[in-house]
C-alpha cells in the first residue's frame, strides 16, 4: 500500500544515513527502518522549529529530535543570518550557556563549535549557568546573539535551544522564520561546519557571576527590612538545576543568613532523581522542599526549574500550613510590593510602567492602574515583554513584569524571566511583609480585599505527535468557526482573535484592530467579566485553557468562602465548554 508520508521519512532517514553522522546515531536510525515505523516516523516526519521558547524536542536521531546535528544544523543557520545582519561587523561575538541536563555541555560545545568554525566569537560559561545570566551577558559583553541549551521544566528525555538576540531578548518574528528559512536552505548536515576553532572561545566564569549577583543587589527596595529580618527562615531548591549556586549566593549577598538546602536535589543531575518533573509548577516537585520547611519551621519555600527562569513558591496560611500560591499570586505579590516601594521610595514619577500577558491574571493591571503606572499587555512568552523593554530603552522605565507560567521579571539589564531574581525580590517581600507583621498569604488577602479577588485556572489537554498536532488544530478551528454565543449562562460579549488580529464585540458585531503580532490565540470575555483563553501551547504537544474569574473579597475571614464560590464558577465553566 503506498504510504507518502512513510515514503517521505524514509527518504528522509536515508539522507541521514548516507552523511557524516555517527555510527552510533546510524544504527539506531537503521533500528527504526527494520522495526519500528511508528518511532522513525515521530523522529522524522518533520524539523524541528522555533516556537514560543526556541527548539525543544526529545533527544535522539532524527530531523524532528534534538541531537548534535539538528543542534548543529539550527546554530549554521543562526550563523548564516548573524552574517547577513551584521556584515558591517569585522567581528561577530556570541554568548553560550547550558543548563544541567543530559548531553546539555555536549550541546553547547558543538553549539560553541559551528559558531567559531565560521569565524564568530562566543563567550561560553565553563559550567552551567542560569539562562537569566546569558541574557545578561550577552548585553554585557556586547554580543549580536546568544544561545542557552535547555529545555526548561520538561522531563529528562527533552533538551532545546532558546536562540538570543543582541538585546538579550529571545529572538522574535521576523528573526525566528527568517532563521528557520535559513536552516531550512540546509540540505545535509555535512553543510554544517563543525570543526570548532578553539581561539575564538573566550570561558566566562566566577567573576561574571558576582557581577550578576552585584547587579540583581541594586534592585533591592528594602535593604533595612532585609537587616530586621535577616534570620527569616527560607527553604530553596534547584531541583537539580542551575541554580544551586547562584540563588543561596544572591540570598546571602542581601543580608539573609537562614537558607536551608534540600541536599538531595542540591545534586545537579539531568535525570531529576528526586522528582517526576523538574516543574515548579507542580505540588510534586516542592514536597521535599516542603517537608523541609515543615522540619525546620521555614516561613517561605522556593524552587526553581532546571534553568532557573522560573520559581514556584509555598508560604504558610493562616492555619500556619505550608500552601502553594500560582504564578498569578506570586506576580501580584511581586508586582505589589514592587510599585508599592517605589512609590513609598518616591521614584514614580509617571514615566515607568509594567508588563504582563494576556492569559496572566488581571489583577495586575488593576494594581498598576491603582498607582498611575502604566502597563503593556503582550503575547504569551517573555520575549515579548523583552520586546516591550527594548522598545522603551532610554524613554521609559521598566519596573517588572511577569506571567502566570511562573516567570518574573525587575530591571533592565535582564531580559529574560529570571530566577534568581525573582528568588531575591521574594525573599525581600516576605522580609518586609513581615516587618509589617504580616506573612505573604495575609500580604496576598489584603491585595484580593484591595483590588477583587481574581482567581485563575489553566487545563492542559496533551495531544502527542502528528495525530495530536492535527487534533488541536482541529479544536482551535472548531472555536474559532462556531463561537458560543454564552458560556456557564453568561453571555460571550467580546471575542479576541489573535489570529487575525482583530476584536469581535458580538452584541454589535463590530470589529476592532489588535495591534499585536498573529498568534492562535482565542479569548472570550464574558457579560460577568470571566477571561477564557485557549492556545495551543509553542513548547510542548498541549493545548492550553485558561480561566479567570473574580469576585469581591469584603474582608479577609471569607476568603474560603469567596475562593469555594469561584471555583465552583471556574468548574461549571469547563464543563459548559466539555473539558
Amino acid at each position: 500500500m503506498n504510504n507518502p508520508l512513510l515514503e517521505s521519512v524514509r527518504f528522509k532517514a536515508q539522507t541521514w544515513l548516507n552523511s557524516s553522522i555517527d555510527n552510533e546515531s546510524k544504527a539506531l536510525i537503521e533500528k527504526m527502518l527494520q522495526n519500528d515505523e511508528n518511532e522513525l516516523i515521530e523522529s522524522f516526519y518533520k524539523d524541528l522549529e522555533f516556537g514560543t521558547g526556541g527548539l525543544r524536542g526529545i533527544m535522539g536521531p532524527g530531523t524532528n529530535r534534538v541531537n548534535v546535528y539538528t543542534i548543529g544544523m539550527a546554530t549554521q543557520g543562526l550563523v548564516n543570518y548573524l552574517k547577513k545582519n551584521f556584515s558591517n561587523l569585522s567581528q561577530i561575538k556570541v554568548a553560550v550557556a547550558h543548563d544541567c541536563r543530559n548531553n546539555s555541555r555536549l550541546f553547547a560545545e558543538t553549539t560553541a563549535n559551528v559558531f567559531t568554525a565560521n569565524n564568530i566569537k562566543v563567550y561560553l560559561f565553563e559550567d552551567l549557568r542560569p539562562t537569566p545570566e546569558l541574557s545578561f551577558a550577552i548585553r554585557h559583553f556586547g554580543c549580536q546573539s546568544g544561545v542557552m541549551v535547555t529545555a526548561s521544566h520538561n522531563p529528562k528525555e527533552y533538551n532545546g535551544y532558546k536562540a538570543y538576540w543582541d538585546d538579550g531578548g529571545q529572538i522574535i518574528s521576523p528573526h525566528d522564520t527568517n532563521i528557520i528559512n535559513e536552516v531550512k536552505a540546509i540540505k545535509s548536515i555535512d553543510d554544517v561546519k563543525f570543526n570548532g576553532k578553539p581561539e575564538l572561545i573566550e570561558s566566562v566564569g566566577v567573576e561574571f557571576d558576582n557581577l550578576y549577583i552585584s547587579k540583581i543587589a541594586e534592585l533591592s527596595l528594602s535593604p533595612d527590612a532585609i537587616e530586621a529580618q535577616k534570620d527569616l527562615k527560607i527553604v530553596f531548591t534547584p531541583i537539580h538545576g542551575t541554580a544551586v549556586k547562584l540563588v543561596p549566593m544572591t540570598l546571602a549577598h542581601l543580608g539573609f543568613q537562614n537558607v536551608y538546602h534540600v541536599p538531595e536535589q542540591d545534586i545537579v543531575s539531568g535525570d531529576f532523581p528526586t522528582v517526576h518533573s523538574p516543574n515548579p509548577e507542580e505540588k510534586a516537585a516542592l514536597s521535599m522542599a516542603i517537608e523541609k520547611a515543615k522540619e525546620v519551621g521555614a516561613d517561605l519555600v522556593m524552587a526553581t526549574d532546571p534553568d532557573a527562569d522560573r520559581v514556584g513558591i509555598a508560604v504558610r496560611d493562616n492555619n500556619n500550613e505550608i500552601i502553594l500560591l500560582n504564578g498569578n499570586q506570586t506576580a501580584s505579590i511581586l508586582i505589589y510590593y514592587l510599585l508599592y516601594k517605589w512609590k513609598e521610595n518616591g521614584k514614580l514619577d509617571g514615566n515607568q510602567y509594567i508588563v504582563k500577558t494576556i492569559v496572566t491574571s488581571e489583577i495586575l493591571t488593576a494594581i498598576a492602574e491603582s498607582f498611575d503606572v502604566e502597563y503593556f499587555d503582550v503575547l504569551t512568552g517573555f520575549k515579548y515583554i523583552a520586546d516591550i523593554i527594548k522598545t522603551n530603552e532610554g524613554k521609559k522605565t521598566f519596573i517588572g513584569g511577569g506571567e502566570e507560567s511562573y516567570g518574573y521579571l525587575a530591571g533592565e539589564f535582564v531580559r529574560d524571566k529570571d530566577a534568581v531574581m525573582s528568588c531575591a525580590l521574594i525573599a525581600e517581600a516576605a522580609a518586609w511583609a513581615k516587618n509589617n507583621d504580616l506573612t505573604l498569604y495575609q500580604l496576598l488577602l489584603d491585595i484580593y480585599c484591595k483590588y477583587g479577588f481574581y482567581k485563575e485556572d489553566l487545563v492542559s489537554v496533551t495531544k502527542k505527535g502528528k495525530s495530536g498536532s492535527e487534533e488541536i488544530a482541529a479544536m482551535m478551528d472548531g472555536f474559532r468557526s462556531k463561537t458560543p454565543d454564552s458560556i456557564n449562562g453568561s453571555d460571550v460579549m467580546l471575542v479576541h482573535d489573535y489570529q487575525k488580529q482583530q476584536t469581535i464585540d458580538m452584541i454589535s458585531q463590530l470589529r476592532y484592530k489588535i495591534n499585536l503580532p498573529k498568534s492562535n490565540v482565542l479569548q472570550f470575555v464574558l457579560h460577568d467579566g470571566t477571561k477564557i483563553s485557549v492556545r495551543p501551547s509553542g513548547t510542548e504537544p498541549k493545548i492550553k485553557f485558561y480561566f479567570g474569574v473574580k469576585d469581591n473579597l469584603d474582608k479577609p475571614e471569607d476568603f474560603d468562602k469567596v475562593n469555594k464560590l469561584l471555583a465552583e464558577r471556574i468548574e461549571n465553566i469547563k464543563k459548559s465548554l466539555g473539558i
